[in-house]
């Protein structure tokens, strides 16, 4: 097994690093019940959930309570970053624990793999002895090639392997471990049919926790909405408290777009209810972490003269004005920042508002430390467990990044503390901003920080490594796109 390979694999200088790493999670062990109980986990990554899009930020529609109420059990990070700006990359930094310059998949290429040698959390977990079920939209390889779940350490994945598969939430099936599961009534018309997949998937998950109760497990639940074509059965209780607000918008089919992106929303989160509720049912949620996250920055959908930011403003500070710039598909903070939420009853703090800056490669290497293993060599990722926990439980200080990095095919971007530098849409000169003073990136600095410039081109040129490429092994085994309807 690749696992067993790591610290084969380890030159002399990360040895130390390996030490500090089996001491750390004596640390965290100890933070369980009993030494040798591992804590459960679950990852919960929600496509397109927008920074403000939730009640406790101030949002004036929006009401979750159980997402309050997972914050203010626990800590929220106000700049915890997405590890890309699109869904297929932002789920590769996360799943490998590598930066946008050394991760597999850099561009949404829609069913472009994993390589056969990548490394995931699914394989780490597996390893430290956890059963690892996935649930919802993959997007690192479609069935018929290398970047399959089931051959990165998921015991089973249902859902969407492909990208694109993802957008309707009334598909003509979904798939468990490479094979078709035909979903009854579905005719391929993506905004309408008999079976809602996302409740499915959510039943799915259920299930897994259910079944797994007695031993540890990591439950990854990437689900799908807010994202792709909005579409839900009538009688969604969430649907029915919004379906004739009429705040305009609407796509080809007449639907109602806003009300039915907030109606999403609002079922997330009670579904999340749900889940919580079910740890306690099961006597399981001390020992249950809970992370909540968004996958990349909002979209400002649905704007009209009475919304300029979008009926939502997922980028849009209720209380200040203040206004992220950009959103998904770029590298200014719009595109990056992401709601980042986690809950461990009695271990982390209730209450929590933390500004360290981290981003996804970060989970790969928090999650290896609270198993009690090592990550692999090629994680970029610092573990967050001494914010977490606390500095004095790790036995460490928090680690900060030297920088953070990003990259797509026209464009890259560098955060050295508070400095931010982007270079957008393919130019070729740096802008400079400092978040600390502002935070809506307007004032570009660059020709009054050569020093910083001159930093950030370094660590690009560094951070960069050619992409690797996974393999399409089986090409009928593939998402072929629904007709356009």
């Amino acid at each position: 097994m690749k696992l067993n390979l790591i610290i084969n694999k380890l030159p002399l200088a990360a040895l130390g690093a390996v030490f500090t790493g089996i001491l750390s999670s004596m640390s965290v062990a100890e933070a369980a019940d009993t030494p040798n109980d591992k804590p459960n986990i679950i990852y919960i990554m929600l496509d397109e959930w927008g920074y403000f899009e939730w009640s406790e930020m101030g949002h004036p529609i929006l009401e979750t309570p159980n997402i309050d109420k997972l914050a203010s059990g626990g800590v929220r990070f106000t700049q915890f970053l997405a590890g890309a700006n699109v869904c297929g990359p932002t789920r590769s930094t996360l799943m490998t624990g590598q930066h946008l310059g050394h991760t597999t998949i850099r561009s949404n290429g829609g069913g472009s793999p994993l390589m056969a040698e990548d490394i995931t959390i699914g394989e780490v977990l597996k390893g430290a002895g956890y059963a690892t079920g996935g649930f919802g939209k993959w997007g690192l390889g479609d069935a018929g090639t290398t970047g399959v779940p089931e051959k990165h350490g998921f015991d089973v994945f249902y859902g969407y392997y492909h990208q694109t598969h993802a957008h309707s939430y009334y598909p003509e099936y979904l798939v468990r471990n490479s094979e078709r599961i035909p979903l009854e009534g579905n005719t391929g018309d993506p905004l309408k049919g008999e079976t809602f997949s996302h409740s499915l998937i959510h039943e799915e998950g259920l299930k897994f926790i259910r079944e797994n109760k007695d031993q540890p497990f990591f439950a990854y639940l990437p689900w799908t909405p807010p994202h792709g074509y909005w579409a839900m059965p009538e009688d969604e209780p969430a649907w029915q408290k919004y379906k004739d607000k009429n705040w305009g918008g609407k796509n080809q089919k007449g639907k109602q777009n806003a009300e039915m992106y907030a109606a999403m929303v609002e079922m997330i989160d009670r579904q999340l209810g749900e889940i919580t509720s079910l740890l306690k049912e099961l006597a399981i949620d001390d020992n249950t972490i809970i992370f909540l996250c968004g996958d990349n920055g909002g979209q400002p959908y649905f704007k009209n003269d009475k919304h300029p930011h979008g009926v939502l403003a997922p980028n849009l500070n209720p209380r200040t004005g203040e206004r992220f710039r950009g959103g998904k598909g770029g590298f200014y903070e719009g595109g990056l920042r992401i709601p980042f939420i986690v809950n461990w009853p009695g271990k982390v703090k209730a209450g929590g508002v933390s500004e360290h800056l981290g981003y996804f490669p970060d989970v790969m290497a928090t999650l290896a430390e609270i198993a009690g293993v090592v990550p692999p060599e090629r994680c970029d990722g610092v573990s967050i467990v001494p914010t977490l926990l606390g500095e004095e439980h790790a036995g460490r200080k928090q680690g900060q990044h030297e920088y953070l990095y990003w990259e797509s095919p026209k464009s890259r971007a560098v955060r050295i503390n508070n400095w931010k530098a982007i270079k957008p849409n393919g130019g070729k000169k740096y802008e400079l901003y400092d978040l600390a003073s502002d935070i809506e990136e307007l004032n570009n600095v660059a020709g009054k920080h050569p020093e910083v410039i001159a930093k950030v081109r370094k660590y690009a040129k560094e951070a960069h490594l050619p992409a690797g490429k996974g393999k399409v092994l089986d090409p009928s085994l593939g998402f072929k796109k629904p007709k356009k309807h």
